[in-house]
């Protein structure tokens, strides 16, 4: 959040811990040696009401009753469900028909909503009805708690009320990097924001300009300093309330010239620690991130997610939303700072970005699990060493690499075949 009259930026953090009682002791008890991707142990307590709850209180000027009536109104009433979303729902078939609850709030007949069709979710109006009366507390206390509790215990989770309505988010200060005279913002780990940053500080160590947008030699400096900053941000990011996490040393100048030195002339099939191999491929289906600016100038760059897809599978009865699996990016590994502990909050790849210099402010962000900050740095090039406008730097052919292991790279096809052709050889 950008506040005008200050000119201050605060960062916010809503991600949900990890219930008290959810430990790798609790896991092993039930037989489970390693992190499910779905299901009730990759659960943690959502933190997204709690979230918008802070934000009103701080920065706000209306009340939930005024803020949620649109979703209310349409979550009631349905909407037609457009082709994208369709086809998305439509992958997601198999996990909505194994859960009754899933099934009940999300398909229609059995299946998914067709293109054009109209969706209703009158379950949904009402836990968010609950919000506009009781606030945070229609959500984290009372019959939508009950509710997440009842179907954690039911499918032998760790949920208690206590880790429900215990949850705050926190104010934190966000982290940030100066790239060719641009100041650019992440929030703290334990995001995967420091690694668009440390992206940026290798980058800066090669005229990426003067190779040129979308030629062989920038994209593969930038795919490497992927590659480079990613395996930082697997090895160290985690919880920094549980964790020590070594932010000015990642971000350190110095060790960007270092490590940018291990750029060479060829694509790199490993640079991380292999035991994290583990932690790949977050699709990020289901998120949503917004930038917005009111008439004061007040800036709120704004990401949430369930992660992959419609989430964990489990839909608490008759709340008409899902859980997230986001816990499934905790680790198990003993020596990891992201190892699973109870009330802590696992690795997060959502991240909202911010950049500045002299009287500019840009609110950023991009969907997509891993893709986000490599996408980050990606849009900041395009601003800054590219000359381009917000519109022409959202829309550009980006890379992403969504596995940390090999020299597997997917590139859009706005980038020329013959650039991609290079890049191949």
């Amino acid at each position: 959040i950008h506040e005008a009259k200050t000119d201050k930026l605060h960062g916010l953090n809503a991600s949900g811990w990890a219930p008290e009682r959810m430990t790798p002791a609790f896991l092993k008890a039930q037989g489970i040696t390693a992190l499910p991707v779905r299901g009730v142990y990759s659960v943690t307590v959502p933190g997204v009401v709690a979230g918008w709850a802070a934000l009103r209180e701080r920065f706000g000027s209306l009340p939930f009753s005024t803020l949620l009536a649109p979703a209310i109104y349409y979550a009631e009433k349905g909407f037609p469900v457009n082709e994208v979303t369709a086809g998305l729902w439509n992958k997601g078939l198999e996990l909505l028909q194994s859960e009754p609850n899933a099934a009940m709030t999300y398909l229609i007949d059995g299946r998914a909503p067709k293109a054009g069709e109209v969706f209703r979710n009158p379950d949904l109006a009402g836990s968010l009805r609950l919000i506009t009366n009781y606030g945070r507390d229609g959500y984290y206390k009372g019959r939508t708690a009950e509710a997440i509790v009842a179907i954690s215990r039911e499918k032998g989770g760790a949920m208690a009320m206590e880790d429900l309505a215990a949850f705050e988010p926190e104010w934190v200060t966000p982290i940030s990097t100066d790239y060719r005279g641009w100041k650019v913002y992440e929030i703290p780990p334990n995001t995967q924001g420091i690694a668009a940053l440390m992206m940026l500080n290798l980058m800066e160590q090669f005229p990426m300009s003067d190779y040129g947008f979308h030629s062989a030699r920038a994209l593969h400096v930038m795919i490497e300093a992927k590659k480079f900053a990613y395996a930082d941000m697997l090895r160290y990011t985690a919880d920094m309330r549980m964790a020590k996490v070594p932010v000015e040393q990642m971000l350190s100048k110095k060790n960007a010239v270092e490590r940018a030195g291990l750029i060479g002339e060829r694509a790199q099939a490993s640079v991380q620690p292999s035991r994290l191999a583990g932690v790949t491929d977050g699709k990020g289906n289901d998120t949503i991130y917004m930038t917005v600016i009111d008439k004061e100038g007040n800036i709120v760059s704004l990401i949430q997610s369930n992660y992959m897809g419609f989430g964990s599978g489990l839909v608490p009865r008759g709340t008409g939303f899902m859980l997230q699996n986001r816990g499934s990016l905790f680790s198990l590994d003993p020596s990891s700072p992201n190892l699973l502990a109870g009330h802590k909050r696992p690795l997060h790849t959502i991240i909202p970005g911010f950049m500045q210099k002299g009287d500019v402010r840009i609110g950023f962000g991009i969907m997509g699990g891993w893709n986000q900050a490599q996408a980050h740095a990606q849009f900041v090039a395009n601003i800054v060493d590219y000359g381009m406008n917000l519109q022409q730097a959202l829309e550009a052919g980006r890379f992403t690499k969504s596995t940390f292991d090999g020299c597997d790279v997917q590139i859009e096809e706005l980038v020329p075949q013959a650039v991609r052709d290079e890049l191949t050889q």
